[in-house]
């Protein structure tokens, strides 16, 4: 059988076989539910992704280069197409039965029906899918999470966070989401999380390392969501580096405490320079 084909035939079914796990898990009494709990939230959700998204893709690499007789890169790149081959044809064939398990549903309101009449079937098809190329994207992300951010709640003191609070599922407890609609819901489910969780690690290190405004106000303006020291805690663009100083100063005191970002929860007791009118406008 050529390479392609048994990394492929060898895919498909450990990923369907693995969905039905979890779908039978639940129904194993106390034990089955206490595992697909822990499942849903980190680090058990990560075990979960890490099987269906990038395990796949790197196997298949690792199988191609092996597999493959020829050129190595032209293994790898077969195994890697195999193994993305594999994943969307487990998703088509796990959506399919789902829905032909929930007829009700399917027959009722449902998301994929209101934006194909939006956008149209295809463009709505195809953008989903389209999105579906930033999952590796993610799963490095989470990784990051993992390896990097931890060393530095020791070594500068950064606050710690509950990864499960941020990093996990629930909609498929959502009534009448089934089928096509819930394994999309998943995925957002999936992403929302971990990326909030980046972004409020992210704003420890901005706030720590670098506080001050950017020149364009329109740049401080797209930022203030995801980094809200930025409208009025850091350091006007047009100051200098005494003002950046004087507020590292005022907001990182001593050794004592967490070295969260200023407007961190665990702040409301600290209190931050008098807000200052930003001199960039």
């Amino acid at each position: 059988m050529p390479p392609f084909l048994t990394i492929a035939l060898t895919t498909l079914p450990a990923l369907l076989f693995a969905a039905g796990m979890l779908h039978l898990l639940p129904r194993l009494g106390p034990p089955g539910k206490a595992i697909t709990a822990w499942l849903a939230h980190a680090p058990g959700l990560d075990l979960i992704i890490t099987y269906f998204t990038a395990a796949p893709m790197i196997l298949g690499l690792i199988a191609g280069v092996q597999l493959h007789s020829g050129s190595p890169w032209l293994g790898a790149l077969l195994g890697f197409v195999a193994a993305v081959c594999a994943q969307a044809a487990a998703i088509v064939l796990w959506t399919n039965a789902h829905e032909f398990a929930n007829r009700k549903h399917v027959k009722g309101p449902r998301i994929v029906h209101v934006l194909n009449r939006v956008v149209g079937p295809f463009n709505n098809h195809a953008a989903l899918w389209w999105s579906a190329l930033a999952v590796p994207v993610f799963w490095i992300i989470r990784v990051a999470e993992y390896i990097v951010y931890p060393p530095l709640t020791w070594l500068v003191k950064f606050p710690k966070y509950n990864d499960a609070e941020w990093v996990n599922v629930s909609r498929h407890k959502f009534d009448g989401l089934v089928g096509h609609d819930l394994i999309w819901c998943l995925y957002c489910d999936w992403m929302t999380g971990l990326w909030s969780l980046g972004s409020e690690m992210l704003r420890n290190l901005e706030s720590f390392w670098c506080p001050i405004r950017f020149h364009p106000t329109n740049k401080c303006e797209n930022c203030k969501h995801d980094f809200p020291d930025v409208e009025d805690r850091w350091a006007p663009a047009e100051s200098g580096m005494a003002e950046v100083v004087r507020r590292l100063e005022a907001h990182y005191p001593g050794p004592e405490g967490e070295n969260s970002w200023w407007g961190h929860p665990t702040r409301l007791s600290v209190s931050a320079p008098k807000k200052d009118k930003p001199t960039d406008e």
